[in-house]
């Protein structure tokens, strides 16, 4: 009998690591903006491999994620390439506390910022913010990081704002059409369910940067880029708005197993043509985009599979 217990317990134990799966979590952002659906997008495609479990976690954005996949809460995270060059750096928000120990996995979308006003507001610039109510972004979030970077190209000092909100993006579009703010600040993938939330729910704008200023803030911050929401994208948006635009970066810890980083790349190599349809943020992504708008190193794993796809040499 106790031989019989015995082996069966063996048994079980080999059969428990045969069956062992690695679990993995992928820290996003709100669940009305592009990173939570794309995240969970990159998980269904993961799980196809029967050794991980990949799941998503709804978060504050880039600087909460940033932090918490260094503290080792989160196995991966979405932030913005900006973010990811001020932490590594130890620069902007980050003086003093950079952390050499992040590791760039893939680089996701373009993420352009988008200045969400209703109509009834009047604002149509930068210049007109003085007295207004505006949700700079909460913190943690790379919303408020860039608003802020913003601000300092105009000058303008966010203390003249009547109410500088800390609302996620996610309660936003109700706060705008509860005449709460008068605007708020999302750097996300476009489209985006959040704005055309707003846009199906009160007449909006969105507010571009002018020549002038953005000049002056791509001399400044590298990882920027200019870019355009598209008119006609939002209801009621009928014209091409001038933004700054970043990369949405996957990131991890050196120290994230090789094996969980390959399996998370080669799930978006291996599947691409499907990836690219699973949210429309992801359709003028290319191969080659992937290694893209990187503001701190590969991870080593992620490297290795990029070589043998023939995108790095």
């Amino acid at each position: 009998m106790n031989k019989f217990v015995s082996f069966a317990t063996g048994l079980a134990l080999v059969c428990g690591i045969a069956n062992a799966k690695e679990f993995v979590t992928i820290g996003t952002g709100s669940m009305t903006g592009t990173y939570y659906p794309v995240g969970g997008a990159i998980c269904r495609l993961v799980n196809m491999n029967k050794d991980m479990k990949c799941s998503v976690q709804s978060t504050g954005g880039s600087v909460y994620n940033v932090n918490n996949v260094l503290k080792k809460e989160l196995n991966f995270g979405f932030v913005q390439s900006d973010v990811v060059y001020d932490k590594f750096n130890g620069k902007g928000k980050f003086e003093n506390d950079g952390n050499k120990d992040l590791r760039s996995v893939v680089s996701i979308y373009p993420e352009l910022l988008a200045f969400v006003v209703s109509k009834e507001s009047g604002i149509k610039s930068y210049n007109d913010l003085a007295g207004k109510r505006i949700n700079v972004g909460n913190p943690g979030s790379g919303n408020e990081v860039t608003a802020l970077i913003v601000y300092d190209q105009y000058k303008f000092d966010v203390k003249k704002l009547a109410h500088r909100g800390v609302l996620t993006v996610q309660e936003c579009p109700m706060a705008l059409k509860d005449k709460k703010i008068d605007g708020y600040y999302f750097m996300v993938g476009h489209p985006t369910a959040n704005v055309t939330d707003a846009a199906n729910s009160l007449p909006i704008d969105l507010v571009g940067i002018e020549d002038a200023q953005m000049n002056e803030l791509l001399k400044k911050y590298p990882y920027f880029a200019k870019g355009v929401i598209p008119a006609k994208m939002y209801e009621g948006v009928n014209h091409d708005t001038q933004t700054v635009g970043v990369k949405a970066v996957l990131v991890a810890s050196k120290n994230q197993s090789d094996s969980s980083v390959r399996a998370v790349v080669k799930a978006i190599l291996d599947n691409f043509d499907e990836y690219k349809k699973l949210h429309p943020a992801l359709g003028l992504v290319t191969k080659e985009s992937l290694v893209e708008g990187l503001s701190a190193p590969l991870h080593p794993a992620a490297e290795a599979v990029f070589k043998e796809a023939g995108i790095l040499k």
